[in-house]
């Protein structure tokens, strides 16, 4: 494993000198030692104590200023890490041009051993420099009240149904707790990531309305015997799946991330199961197993909760269209999150408090994933968004999710290619020879 990522940090190293756009899109899509360190600690999640959240690695350091006059620039493609007291809201600024379509991902990540409350969350909102609401998100980590890392997102869109936020300037990004008291939950700062991205406008003026016929019917679950595929410890680190039958153990407290290239015209359905256990414990968890899916700009596009008493138990996420870049002019906030295609996150979760009845685990998780439809081609976008190839399916990502491919270095292999850096015979040398090392050594244990 460390000869590997070894390799991987020397064709970074290649990378970087040749093309300094790199190092961004690294950070963003998340790779190297921290990602590595996301995907070992999901596995010794799964022996000991939960994982804390991974952020990407070589994400910058950025403090959120308590006015937006004194709010730190956050450029796409680039991932920050910063913190959110307990109280007030933190800015941050973005500068946008008047014709790219941006996205602000915050992910909130508590300390395992914090407290919430059943209404707190994460709250994100966008304003133009005339103090114009551009969007607002809230997230709330549910009726279990289990601390977990949850994402919300902020956006300013450039349509012609909406009058506001269309001007070339400075935006801010306004973030606080959706429960400013903070009553029911602990005074401790929660740690942020932040990634910002953005969204070129498409060649062609699109249709101003969502498509209004859809397969909205439930299918039925995928059948087959499971594969283990152990889940990633932060968006950055999410592990890829395709369309199949999996299975992870969780420990109560402990949030596992995936990822699904879903392309144009396709549609996901996911149905996650906690297996029974035979701890003798009686009793019932409210929302104990929470599966939540987040779309390529880490904005939330549904959950489901699973409540448990012991015996198996299965939950499914709403049906959602085929994935359509005219998805965005519905009125149904989760339809309107599936306006591009990319890799999307299957973000589970095993409430803290199933230990209290059913104790310690690990307890089995089956996700059961179909990809349907036939893919068809996306918009023709004037420019490239940024981080580059964020919301198209690369064939590497198709393969990575074939072959599973751990979070960590093999990630950042996918990064690379997925960014599209024309880095010529060093980049071409470094894969050969990483290639050719991973044959040697046969499938990772």
């Amino acid at each position: 494993m460390a000869a590997r990522l070894g390799v991987v940090g020397a064709v970074l190293g290649a990378t970087a000198a040749v093309a300094p756009g790199s190092a961004a899109l690294a950070a963003a899509g998340a790779s190297g030692a921290s990602g590595a360190s996301g995907a070992l600690g999901a596995a010794s999640g799964a022996a000991g104590a939960p994982s804390p959240y991974a952020f990407a690695d070589g994400a910058r350091s950025i403090e959120g200023a308590r006015s937006t006059a004194d709010a730190e620039l956050l450029k796409p493609g680039t991932a920050y890490k910063s913190s959110l007291p307990s109280s007030g809201k933190v800015n941050y600024s973005i500068e946008l041009d008047a014709a790219s379509d941006a996205y602000v991902s915050v992910t909130a990540a508590p300390s395992p051993d914090s407290t919430v409350s059943v209404i707190d969350g994460l709250r994100v909102s966008v304003q133009d420099a005339e103090g114009n609401s551009c969007s607002v998100d809230t997230e709330s980590f549910g009726a279990a009240r289990s601390p977990h890392p949850i994402a919300a997102w902020g956006m300013r869109e450039i349509s012609p149904t909406k009058a506001l936020c269309r001007k070339a300037g400075t935006y801010y990004v306004s973030v606080e707790r959706a429960d400013p008291k903070g009553e029911g939950s602990s005074p401790d700062a929660w740690d942020l990531e932040l990634l910002a991205m953005t969204e070129p406008r498409t060649a062609k003026t699109g249709p101003t309305g969502a498509p209004e016929v859809w397969n909205s019917a439930t299918p039925q679950p995928l059948q087959g015997k499971a594969e283990r595929r152990r889940g990633g410890a932060g968006f950055a680190g999410a592990t890829p799946l395709d369309q199949g039958v999996w299975r992870d153990y969780l420990r109560p407290g402990q949030t596992v991330f995936y990822e699904v290239p879903v392309d144009w015209g396709r549609q996901l359905h996911a149905t996650a199961e906690l297996g029974s256990t035979d701890s003798g414990g009686t009793g019932y968890t409210t929302g104990a197993l929470d599966l939540a899916l987040y779309n390529p700009a880490r904005g939330h596009v549904a959950d489901v909760s699973v409540g448990y008493d012991g015996d198996q138990n299965s939950g499914s996420l709403p049906p959602l269209p085929p994935v359509d870049h005219a998805n965005r002019n519905a009125p149904v906030e989760q339809v309107g999150a599936v306006r591009f295609a990319g890799s999307y996150y299957l973000v589970a979760h095993l409430a803290k408090s199933v230990s209290d009845t059913f104790g310690d685990g690990p307890f089995a998780m089956t996700l059961r994933v179909r990809v349907s439809g036939a893919a068809k081609s996306g918009p023709e976008y004037v420019g490239e968004s940024e981080p580059a190839g964020v919301f198209e399916v690369s064939d590497q990502e198709r393969e990575a999710a074939a072959e599973g491919v751990a979070g960590g270095g093999d990630t950042t292999m996918r990064a690379v290619a997925v960014g599209g850096i024309g880095t010529g015979s060093a980049l071409l040398v470094g894969l050969g020879v990483w290639t050719v090392m991973a044959r040697r050594r046969g499938p990772a244990q």
